[in-house]
């Protein structure tokens, strides 16, 4: 197996080195913006192939780009492109069920590239060199830079790690351009045998996340201060939009950057903790979570309603799975994707599932049939944890691990529904448990 990391190396430019960087990456940056027309003029396409023969010719004549740059700028467009399509059609169909009237307004012109950037391509548009020394390419010809790193990465690369694209980044705060690298690494095989712990884990905002194993080792992840800190960012947001001046708009940008950074890093600690080694690591399957977790919307909505939907909008919880997934990769360890239904209405003792398990919603589980009472999210943790189980047993057996389950069809979603519903947290409650154990009696 292999893994995919990003190594973030600080370029030590010189002045007339930065000047060349600078020029390149803004010619880069206008030669996107000019692309981004094109593209919306012929109808907004996201065709990459017919974008590249419509735009080559003028981006290395006009920006003066290389070949392979010439090459990325339209393969970027078209792929922003795809992105903002995606969004219309999600917008639409959220409209037809009647879930927002907002239209999607992401297409009505052309996507504007703002931060300077820039994709290279390895041993075309840059390499590396002996004594941490990287050749990258500019508009005037190739230039020689030393840089510095996170010491692992700088081993990687100086091992003979597998090197794939990077993007020049710059940071306006420091004034400092970086080069972003994607790094393949190889890890090790793992044996569904050789796995020593299962887990489950629930996110949520209350808790952003909730992990326990099947020794109920379980820890919560408090959002609390996440929560607040993102209620004051999001005043601070609304006074410096009020004000409406050049000045609050750079405060803007800046505050923008802050939060997106906060939240990033809140994810990367705690995917840091749950990844631990030898682990099986059971992580739900989110997809289409906001329709069929629909709140009330507009101005029918309470101003707590309204501030829950904001906060569920703006965490990603998507990229803390991601961060789990593969730093789980490298610990030797595996992250899944289990179905989401009912964790959290199914009694893990008795398996009762019903929306009367949760009073108003809130954070008390109680169980209608066996009045089993526990904490909401880490029932739905133990119910994740126990289908993570049911997935190794499936790996063990076949040799294949379904990171996906597919429950696309009726027929397979209640087939996989129906065998959830038989796991028991406790073994002494468990169906299979008390048949096996008449049948020894017997």
């Amino acid at each position: 197996m292999s893994q995919i990391i990003t190594a973030k190396l600080k370029l030590n430019l010189t002045t007339e080195q930065k000047d060349l960087v600078s020029q390149t990456t803004l010619a880069y940056r206008d030669a996107l913006n000019y692309a981004s027309q094109v593209a919306f003029d012929a109808g907004k396409t996201s065709n990459g192939a017919k974008l590249q023969k419509a735009v080559y010719n003028e981006l290395r004549v006009r920006f003066g780009l290389g070949a392979q740059m010439a090459c990325n700028v339209p393969r970027q467009v078209s792929g922003t492109y795809k992105t903002l399509w995606t969004k219309v059609k999600q917008s639409a169909d959220a409209i037809a069920k009647g879930y927002t009237k907002r239209r999607y307004k992401g297409l009505d012109k052309a996507p504007k590239y703002i931060s300077r950037t820039c994709t290279l391509n390895y041993q075309r548009d840059y390499s590396f060199k002996t004594e941490r020394q990287v050749s990258i390419i500019t508009l005037q010809g190739r230039i020689v830079v030393t840089y510095d790193g996170y010491n692992k990465h700088l081993d990687l690369i100086a091992n003979g790690a597998r090197i794939g694209a990077a993007k020049i980044v710059y940071q306006r705060s420091s004034k400092t351009y970086y080069l972003m690298v994607s790094v393949e690494v190889e890890t090790p095989e793992i044996d569904p045998l050789e796995i020593t712990r299962v887990s489950g884990v629930d996110v949520g905002m209350r808790y952003l996340a909730v992990e326990t194993d099947l020794r109920n080792k379980s820890k919560f992840y408090s959002g609390k201060s996440a929560r607040h800190k993102a209620n004051r960012y999001h005043k601070a947001r609304q006074t410096l939009q009020r004000k409406d001046t050049r000045s609050a708009k750079r405060r803007l940008i800046a505050l923008s950057g802050r939060e997106r950074r906060f939240i990033v890093d809140i994810n990367h600690q705690i995917s840091k903790e749950i990844a631990k080694p030898n682990s099986l690591i059971g992580l739900e399957n989110l997809t289409g979570i906001r329709d069929r977790t629909k709140s009330t919307l507009g101005k029918k909505a309470s101003k707590k309603q309204r501030r829950a939907n904001r906060n569920k909008a703006k965490w990603s919880f998507a990229e803390l799975h991601g961060y789990i997934d593969y730093k789980a990769n490298l610990n030797g360890s595996l992250a899944t994707k289990i179905p989401a239904h009912y964790t959290s209405k199914s009694c893990p003792k008795c398996g009762h599932t019903s929306d009367a398990n949760r009073p108003n919603k809130g954070l008390l589980f109680r169980c209608k049939c066996c009045e089993h009472e526990l904490h909401a999210d880490l029932v739905g943790a133990r119910n994740i944890a126990m289908r993570t189980l049911l997935v190794r047993q499936d790996w063990t057996s076949t040799g294949i691990l379904s990171a996906s389950p597919n429950v696309s069809s009726g027929e397979t979603k209640a087939e996989i529904l129906q065998r959830f519903s038989e796991l028991r947290w406790s073994s002494d409650t468990s169906p299979h448990a008390l048949r096996y154990s008449r049948e020894s009696v017997g």
